[in-house]
């Protein structure tokens, strides 16, 4: 059974209605309650003062933390107004309660920049339910972030190959559409001290989203390391990594390193590529970028990046595609996934066509 906590004051009279109305919805749906928030849970529920929005210390690394919080400014644009309160609190999303004089608005923000809206109204029932809808399959989703390493990559293959090196080419091709580091004025919504937060966030060195991999064989490819720079992939095991699999019990990718070398994480999507790569062995190479096209179809839920739902997701509409090896899939409010036979046909394809802003819907 999943479990939850709520932590932080509640304070006036909305504050506490609200979060008891999340409690009661989620124990209604079978999640368990823990009066405790020191021990290991799926979720929790934390309030945060806009003033001090302190990050909830995690005890497990799947622990899915939801901030809340209320303002009666209603700056806009929303996103520009939530999004730094949910860098600061080293959230994985951020409800956001406006109130003014006639209404109060409920605001869903996640790291991917989505940013749905849900006003309050006097049905409790059927409001709580468009809540727990809206947050429910975000929380249960399970993440694939870690790297089961394993120094046996052969040393031929140490400085890389020709495949590799076409990852590198494609890396400075990607920069080239000046796509990085975010589909959106990420530097005008956050302060130098909050951008220091989002690499904490996210684990990275760099705002350099986005990912790319080539089939090496039937059973492995190279794929871009988490946060790397795309347009500079040097070093084989820390900028490109050689992923051979993945270990369904650890939830965590294999991955083949030089010895003697100190490796990085292969990029959060790689459980995607890893599952269309077994199920094609028509499609050579995958893009993931945060950009958009028009006329795609797309995934209908906001999945965080690096779940096993998501990946789900793409795999099954990409097995529905007339082209599985040659096909465009829309990340909702996030961007695309690309596959082709290489990855100068994928470039060849986009030329012209990409849009740098994600649209929200």
């Amino acid at each position: 059974m999943n479990s939850f906590t709520i932590t932080g004051s509640s304070e006036g009279t909305f504050f506490p209605w609200f979060m008891d109305g999340i409690k009661d919805k989620f124990e209604t749906e079978g999640y368990r309650y823990s009066e405790h928030p020191d021990e290991p849970v799926r979720v929790v529920f934390q309030t945060i003062d806009a003033m001090n929005p302190r990050p909830f210390r995690r005890k497990a690394q799947a622990t899915f933390v939801v901030s809340v919080m209320e303002t009666h400014e209603m700056a806009e644009p929303i996103l520009k107004a939530a999004y730094p309160f949910l860098i600061r609190s080293l959230s994985n999303h951020l409800v956001y309660i406006c109130h003014n004089d006639k209404t109060t608005e409920i605001y869903f923000i996640t790291p991917e920049q989505g940013c749905y809206k849900i006003t309050c109204h006097s049905n409790k029932a059927a409001l709580f339910q468009s809540i727990y809808d809206r947050l429910e399959p975000l929380a249960s989703s399970e993440l694939v972030i870690d790297n089961e390493f394993h120094s046996d990559l052969t040393s031929e293959l140490w400085e890389g190959d020709e495949i590799s090196e076409s990852l590198r080419f494609a890396g400075k091709r990607l920069d080239g559409l000046n796509l990085l580091p975010a589909p959106f004025p990420i530097d005008q919504y956050l302060t130098p001290r909050d951008m220091r937060h989002l690499k904490k966030l996210y684990g990275i060195g760099g705002l350099s989203y986005g990912n790319l991999s080539s089939r090496k064989d039937q059973d492995s490819f190279w794929m871009s390391a988490a946060g790397a720079n795309k347009a500079d992939l040097k070093t084989i095991g820390q900028d490109i990594l050689l992923v051979k699999g993945f270990n369904p019990i650890l939830k965590a990718m294999q991955i083949s390193v030089p010895p003697n070398l100190t490796p990085h994480r292969v990029s959060v999507d790689a459980i995607e590529h890893w599952m269309i790569y077994a199920e094609h062995p028509q499609v050579g190479a995958i893009i993931h970028i945060h950009a958009w096209i028009d006329g795609v179809q797309a995934t209908e839920i906001n999945y965080p990046c690096g779940t096993i739902q998501l990946a789900r997701t793409v795999a099954e509409l990409i097995r529905q595609s007339d082209h599985p090896e040659r096909t465009i899939i829309g990340l909702k409010n996030h961007g695309l996934t690309i596959t082709g036979p290489d990855l100068d046909d994928i470039f060849e394809r986009i030329d012209g066509k990409i849009l740098p802003q994600v649209p929200m819907v």
